[in-house]
């Protein structure tokens, strides 16, 4: 099976939310058959979030390590502001690709959750297994408007989780995976 790449929905992943809603009325909930997962991107504003964590706590941080020696010392130790502005920079990009790799996919029996840029992940999370799904969201991310869905299953080292997404989405998401769990489980 060939998955698609994350950019296929658009960076606000509402073009494949649309598809899988609109595809969650088929049999199979992926589409035609022999089609692979619609694969739904995250918004870009967790993006902004993480952006902006980074440059506030690295600036400050190049700010104290450039100004206290730079003031005690002399004008020369002001260079230690050069090494957290590099990483502040490094992380940038990094951060655009992190972001770029998350995405998830509704299918018929399971959630498949794909992330990771040197270590590819993929999660497979059945419906009939899942036990717990919540909505979070802690003060920085309801600044920025986003939530994360929280899947937790029966074994330990299974916590998947989605980060960023739109609160209606996320309510969405979790409505909709606890109804299929629900329906999965009662088979059980």
């Amino acid at each position: 099976m060939e998955t698609g790449s994350p950019r296929d929905t658009g960076p606000t992943g509402t073009q494949g939310a649309a598809q899988t809603r609109g595809a969650a009325g088929t049999q199979d909930g992926a589409g035609a058959a022999g089609d692979g997962p619609v694969w739904i991107a995250l918004p870009p504003g967790l993006l902004k979030m993480r952006r902006l964590l980074l440059v506030v706590w690295l600036g400050l941080i190049s700010l104290a390590a450039g100004l206290v020696p730079g003031l005690l010392a002399g004008p020369a130790w002001a260079a230690f502001a050069l090494p957290p502005l590099a990483l502040m920079i490094w992380g940038w990009v990094m951060l655009e690709r992190n972001w770029r790799s998350w995405r998830y996919a509704e299918r018929a029996d399971d959630l498949l959750i794909s992330r990771g840029v040197l270590w590819r992940e993929e999660t497979v999370v059945p419906y009939g297994r899942m036990q717990l799904v919540e909505v979070t969201s802690g003060p920085v991310e309801r600044h920025f408007g986003l939530a994360s869905v929280q899947l937790r299953t029966a074994a330990a080292w299974t916590d998947a989780t989605i980060p960023g997404l739109d609160p209606a989405e996320a309510e969405r998401l979790r409505d909709r995976l606890t109804e299929l769990g629900e329906a999965r489980s009662a088979g059980l």
